[in-house]
């Protein structure tokens, strides 16, 4: 007779809850643990419990602190007049599209200042700030 091993898992990856990989690796630092026992027992190879228990003695990353935020002030010009001031006729500059002179932002770093227009790369834009930010 020939023996004949039955196989009834589905063939797909088995995942594990961190409380199950610690308590596996747990049983095999037990005095007089044998580590092919354990997986055995647990239905894992040797080499699986072997790489958790190295994972595990490996100290936890810690992501690196993101740059702190800084926030300043905006200023918006208003587009009308304020109350109280004599009427003028405001004459607004077209640029090339055809459109209003809108969606452009004015920046002041260090005494200079940027003007940033519609459709200005955004890499370019923070390689320009961060420049400027280094100058003083």
């Amino acid at each position: 007779m020939r023996r004949v091993e039955v196989i009834t898992e589905t063939g797909r990856r088995r995942q594990f809850s961190a409380d199950d990989k610690a308590r596996f690796v747990e049983e095999t630092l037990a005095p007089g643990a044998v580590v092919s026992e354990v997986a055995r027992r647990h239905g894992l190879s040797p080499q699986q419990l072997f790489t958790w228990r190295r994972q595990m003695r490996q100290p936890a990353a810690i992501p690196a602190a993101p740059e702190p935020q800084m926030f300043v002030p905006a200023v918006v010009t208003p587009s009308s007049p304020p109350a109280g001031s004599p009427q003028r006729r405001r004459y607004v500059r077209k640029t090339p599209q055809g459109g209003e002179n809108t969606g452009n932002i004015e920046l002041e770093i260090n005494g200079v200042a940027v003007r940033v227009g519609r459709g200005a790369d955004a890499a370019t834009v923070a390689a320009v700030i961060r420049a400027l930010k280094t100058c003083t």
